[in-house]
C-alpha cells in the first residue's frame, strides 16, 4: 500500500471526510439477526433446534452503505423506497436518531420493508429467511428520488447506487440519475447485483465481486489472468472509468480506463474472516467517501481495502469507525 497511498496522504484524506458529502441510492434493508445455540436436534424433523439468546435489527444493503459512510465522519443522505410498516418507521428513526435527512426516502403503502432474518448459533448462519417485494417501484416513487438527487446535486462529492436487485434500482432510476448528474462532475459508484451490466453503462465507478464480474462477461474467473480480460473487457463493453473487483481472500483488483496497459492489485488486509456480510458496502461506502475527500481512485480503493479487511473481522453487518481505520493505517 506504501507506493499507493503513505501514511501522511491517508491522514490527509480522512481529514476531508467531515466536508465530504455522498448521496447513496438504492435498496433500503434491515438486517435481523437472531443469535443463539444448538444443544439438540428436533424430534420433529432432523433440524437444529436453536434456543434464542438474543436479536439485533442492524441497517442492511443501501442503509449499510449510508451507515458506513456515516461510522467515519461523512457526511450523508440516503434514497429509497420503504413500506409503511413498523420495520420501515424503525428505519426512519434509525436515520432521524444520527441526523441524517431522510426526505429522499419514499414510503409505499403496499411494500413491504426489506428484512432479511438470519439465525446464527455457535457463530455460523443456520438459516436465512427474506420478508420482501422485488416489484419495481412507483413511477411516482421514482420521481421523487430524482427530484430529492436535483435539488442536492449541486452539493454533492459522490453518489452511490447500491443494488440489491429488489425493484429499486429500475432503468427508469438509472436514466434519471444519468441525466442529473450528467456534466456535474460527480462521481457515480455502482454496486451492481443484476447480471446486464448494460443497464449501468456510462457510470464512473462499478464493484462487483468476482462473480458477478464474470457472469457478466460470460466468463469464470479461475486465476489473475482471467481478471485482467474480465476487466478489460467489461471496462470496453460499458464505458465505466473504472472497475474494482472484490475477491474476497484473493483480496481486489482496480481496472481504469485511463491505463489500458495493466491494473492495480490490492491483497487482502484481512488478519481473521469471520463474517463477509455486507463487506461490499462498506467498500463501496468507503471507496466514495474518499472520492468525495479528493482521493485518487488508487488512494480511494488502498483506503476501501483497508477497511473490508477490519469489517469482515466483525460477526454480523458491521461498519467501522474512524479510530479503527486510523488504528490499522
Amino acid at each position: 500500500m506504501k507506493k499507493i497511498l503513505s501514511k501522511k496522504r491517508a491522514f490527509e484524506i480522512i481529514e476531508n471526510f467531515p466536508r465530504s458529502k455522498v448521496l447513496v441510492v438504492g435498496d433500503i434493508m434491515i438486517d435481523h439477526f437472531i443469535w443463539g445455540k444448538v444443544a439438540r436436534i428436533s424430534p420433529e424433523a432432523p433440524v437444529p433446534v436453536v434456543e434464542i439468546q438474543s436479536d439485533s435489527l442492524l441497517l442492511g444493503g443501501c442503509a449499510n452503505v449510508l451507515n458506513n459512510v456515516f461510522s467515519l465522519g461523512g457526511k450523508v443522505y440516503g434514497a429509497g423506497v420503504i413500506g409503511a410498516d413498523d420495520m420501515g418507521k424503525r428505519l426512519l428513526l434509525e436515520f432521524r436518531n444520527r441526523k441524517i435527512d431522510t426526505a429522499g426516502i419514499v414510503v409505499e403503502a403496499d411494500r413491504p420493508t426489506t428484512l432479511k432474518t438470519r439465525i446464527v448459533a455457535h457463530g455460523q448462519q443456520v438459516v436465512r429467511f427474506d420478508q420482501e417485494s422485488r416489484e419495481p417501484i412507483r413511477p411516482s416513487s421514482i420521481e421523487k428520488i430524482t427530484k430529492y438527487i436535483k435539488k442536492l446535486r449541486n452539493d454533492l462529492g459522490a453518489v452511490v447506487i447500491s443494488d440489491y436487485n429488489k425493484g429499486v434500482v429500475t432503468k427508469h432510476l438509472l436514466d434519471g440519475i444519468r441525466r442529473i448528474t450528467s456534466g456535474k462532475g460527480i462521481p457515480v459508484c455502482v454496486d451492481p447485483k443484476q447480471n446486464d451490466f448494460s443497464l449501468y453503462k456510462g457510470f464512473d465507478i462499478i464493484t462487483p465481486n468476482h462473480l458477478e464480474a464474470g457472469r457478466a462477461a460470460g466468463m469464470d474467473i479461475i486465476d489473475g489472468n482471467d481478471v485482467a480480460k474480465i476487466g478489460r473487457t467489461l471496462l470496453s463493453k460499458f464505458g465505466f472509468k473504472a472497475l474494482l473487483v472484490t475477491r474476497g481472500e484473493e483480496g481486489m483488483n482496480l481496472f481504469e480506463s485511463n491505463d489500458k496497459t495493466m491494473h492495480t492489485t490490492f491483497p487482502t488486509e484481512a488478519r481473521e474472516v469471520f463474517d463477509v456480510t455486507g463487506a461490499g458496502d462498506t467498500v463501496i461506502g468507503v471507496l466514495a467517501l474518499c472520492v468525495a475527500a479528493g482521493a485518487t481512485l488508487k488512494e480511494a480503493a488502498a483506503l476501501a481495502n483497508i477497511a473490508a479487511g477490519i469489517v469482515v473481522g466483525k460477526v454480523g453487518t458491521a461498519t467501522i469507525s474512524l479510530d479503527e481505520l486510523k488504528e490499522v493505517i
